[in-house]
């Protein structure tokens, strides 16, 4: 038990002021654990367990998951940066790379407020057209999605890196390198397990199908690992569901 309480470097103390401690609780909160899982959400959770997909469509408990958890980590950074900007000396490794990653977090909330229209049978246009952005996936859809993807990846990698680099100055405790370390492992199994199972699935067939009818299915899906899905492999689904 003292070797975890310990700092990291034991030949040095671990001291930090208040306004340290409570930045390092609100970073950590929002990039260490509510990041990363509502990337998890929103990657592995857009056909929920039990739904009765593509009967079932549209199911947005996985949107509301990842804005809700990245509109969380907005709120914690800026109250985790109002409480460093007044005891900072200098911005350090750590500090550089954490204005970075606040780059990227303007960008991410940028491109998603300005990602265009919704459209599909789903989200009609008040005169009753079905066109859209996203339905009918437009180069400004797909430049969005693309965008969205690569620097929300790269912001985890970022964080990860500016959290670590954030424990070593403040030479952390061991129990704290534990925690975070183990939180990360136990994502990482929990994202293996359902990509191995197929939960990866493409936000535009989650919307709206797998009908070939439907313009953004005639395209490749955007992203690394990406399931798509054709009407055969649905109805082989569901007959092995009902052991047929």
């Amino acid at each position: 038990m003292d070797w975890v309480l310990a700092p990291i470097d034991a030949t040095q103390a671990h001291e930090v002021g208040f306004a340290v401690s409570w930045h390092a609780r609100s970073m950590m909160l929002a990039w260490g654990v509510l990041s990363p899982l509502a990337v998890l959400i929103a990657r592995y959770f857009k056909v929920m367990p039990g739904q009765d997909w593509p009967r079932e469509l549209d199911n947005q408990t996985w949107w509301r998951g990842h804005w809700m958890g990245q509109g969380a980590v907005a709120l914690l950074t800026l109250f985790g940066l109002g409480l460093i900007l007044g005891v900072s000396d200098g911005p350090g490794l750590h500090g550089s790379l954490g204005y970075m990653l606040l780059c990227l977090m303007g960008v991410q909330i940028l491109v998603g407020i300005f990602r265009g229209s919704k459209g599909g049978p789903t989200a009609p246009a008040p005169d009753g057209s079905i066109r859209g952005d996203h339905y009918d996936m437009t180069f400004w859809r797909v430049m969005f999605e693309w965008v969205h993807k690569l620097f929300g990846y790269a912001a985890l990698v970022l964080a990860a890196i500016v959290i670590l680099a954030g424990l070593w100055e403040a030479n952390a405790p061991r129990w704290m390198w534990i925690s975070i370390l183990a939180w990360w492992a136990g994502l990482m199994i929990a994202a293996a397990i359902l990509q191995g199972q197929g939960r990866a699935i493409d936000t535009y067939q989650a919307i709206w199908g797998p009908d070939p009818g439907h313009p953004g299915n005639r395209r490749k899906p955007i992203g690394w690992g990406i399931s798509r899905r054709t009407e055969g492999d649905v109805h082989v689904r569901r007959n092995r569901r009902h052991g047929l």
